[in-house]
């Protein structure tokens, strides 16, 4: 069975860093492009960061441009999100996705992704 599992997130003072990590198992995720999303406490799911299968294309959102970094790895299993200059507003629980269409753009898009992981929490202090 598909399968994406997050883990890395944590509690961090304002302006510390955090990665995270999303691993991919059971089909073959390798040709799909790969998001992260977030949703804080009370609000909507938010796109984060995309990355393309290659790796070659990512996007992201205009909040955390300059400070967080999307990669994947070689063998492109697993998915990186490298959080910088954590700020409170960056609390919440984080989700990777795999784009359900191979070989497309990474997409801001939400309906855009059919598999999900669990999710994983990060608390930023003030």
């Amino acid at each position: 069975q598909a399968q994406l599992v997050e883990s890395g997130g944590g509690l961090v003072q304002a302006g510390g860093s955090l990665r995270l990590s999303c691993t991919a198992s059971g089909r073959t995720f390798s040709n799909h492009a790969m998001g992260w999303f977030r949703q804080a406490p009370g609000q909507e799911r938010e796109f984060v960061a995309a990355i393309s299968w290659t790796g070659v294309r990512t996007v992201y959102a205009d909040s955390v441009k300059g400070r967080f970094t999307i990669s994947r790895d070689v063998a492109k299993i697993t998915v990186y999100l490298q959080m910088n200059g954590l700020k409170p507003e960056d609390t919440g629980v984080y989700y990777c996705a795999s784009d359900a269409t191979t070989d497309r753009n990474p997409s801001t898009y939400s309906p855009t992704y059919d598999y999900w992981g669990q999710g994983t929490q990060v608390t930023v202090s003030s």
